[in-house]
């Protein structure tokens, strides 16, 4: 197996280095080809290197730097004021060809937008939507984009997010023309705004999706389309709402397990069962979101995700690096613009 290096922002999320470093160590250890660059404060890193063996070690390059995005950073400040910060710097080292696949847990809006600057788009997209997948009620994964990285997005991004999602589901699920559908208020054609009614007639008129039509909020963990396509406004709610609720479950059926014999009985019965599904949606088991669109790979994992959280999106930049996605998904991209356009 071919080796790979990952650049991990080390100094991104809520927890930093604490949360970072030991998750780069148990990457390491069960990735034998993978090799890391830690990007940050070498001073708030080496301490935490402690307990890692020499293998380890010496899979480990520190590029140092004191300067970070806060979480709170306006895009345009991360790209000005901020040449170099550990995030700046990560990117920079998959556009120098330093690293396949780069990997933070900080400021969406910044990474999105150092991410374009930096590593460019591929021809004939505007903007890298961020997308993740989501556990159905039939086992197949839906494909939700964007999740936050464009907050507003006119009829045209919502097209060419279409095309980038269904391109990634054949991509990585290995299966031809996914259901594609745009998140609306209701299922008419009459309903949603100008904005998604333009982008309806445009997936309506490119017969190499295989549109399906809109989809409701309710709908989005049945199994019944492949890729589900919105603002980042509404798909970062959707996301975090969802997350809530599974947290909220998983409250009340802890909360079960100590009441009245009955229901304690019928919880323990359950509970089994229940915890399975629930933490299909925990964000612990699928953390990591990808920004595709972009002629390198970028993995952005929640900002307050914990080692176990973080270590999935480290795995998930591995697994992209390994199958090249974006040479991958390039020349068929490139042939449904190309087609759209002439």
């Amino acid at each position: 197996m071919t080796n790979l290096t990952l650049a991990l922002d080390v100094m991104g999320g809520d927890h930093g280095p604490h949360v970072t470093v030991p998750a780069a160590l148990q990457a390491l250890t069960i990735q034998p080809n993978l090799n890391i660059i830690l990007v940050g404060d070498k001073t708030k890193i080496e301490p935490l290197l402690q307990l890692a063996d020499t293998s380890q070690i010496s899979r480990i390059e520190i590029v140092h730097t004191t300067e970070m995005v806060q979480m709170n950073d306006r895009p345009i400040h991360a790209l000005r004021r901020y040449k170099q910060s550990s995030m700046r710097l990560a990117i920079e080292a998959v556009r120098d060809g330093k690293a396949d696949a780069c990997v933070s847990a900080g400021n969406t809006g910044a990474l999105m937008a150092l991410a374009k600057v930096l590593l460019k788009t591929l021809p004939g997209v505007d903007r890298p939507a961020l997308v993740s997948s989501l556990p159905t009620s039939k086992g197949n994964p839906a494909y939700l984009l964007d999740l936050g990285a464009n907050v507003t997005c006119d009829a045209e991004a919502l097209f060419q997010f279409a095309v980038m999602g269904s391109v990634l589901f054949e991509t990585v699920e290995k299966r031809e023309r996914p259901r594609v559908s745009l998140l609306n208020v209701g299922n008419e054609e009459i309903k949603g705004n100008d904005n998604v009614q333009q982008a309806a007639q445009y997936l309506q008129d490119t017969p190499q999706l295989n549109y399906v039509g809109y989809i409701e909020g309710d709908e989005i963990y049945t199994g019944n389309v492949d890729v589900i396509v919105c603002d980042g406004f509404v798909g970062n709610i959707t996301l975090k709402t969802s997350e809530g609720i599974a947290r909220l479950l998983v409250h009340q059926l802890k909360k079960g397990l100590t009441e009245g014999f009955l229901v304690r009985f019928l919880a323990r019965l359950i509970a089994p069962r229940i915890q399975k599904v629930l933490s299909q949606m925990n964000p612990d088991q699928y953390n990591g979101a990808s920004l595709i669109g972009l002629r390198g790979i970028v993995v952005k994992s929640h900002g307050n995700a914990d080692q176990e959280a973080y270590l999935q999106a480290i795995c998930l930049a591995v697994t992209e690096a390994q199958r090249r996605l974006p040479e991958m998904i390039k020349d068929r991209l490139e042939s449904i613009l190309l087609d759209i356009n002439s």
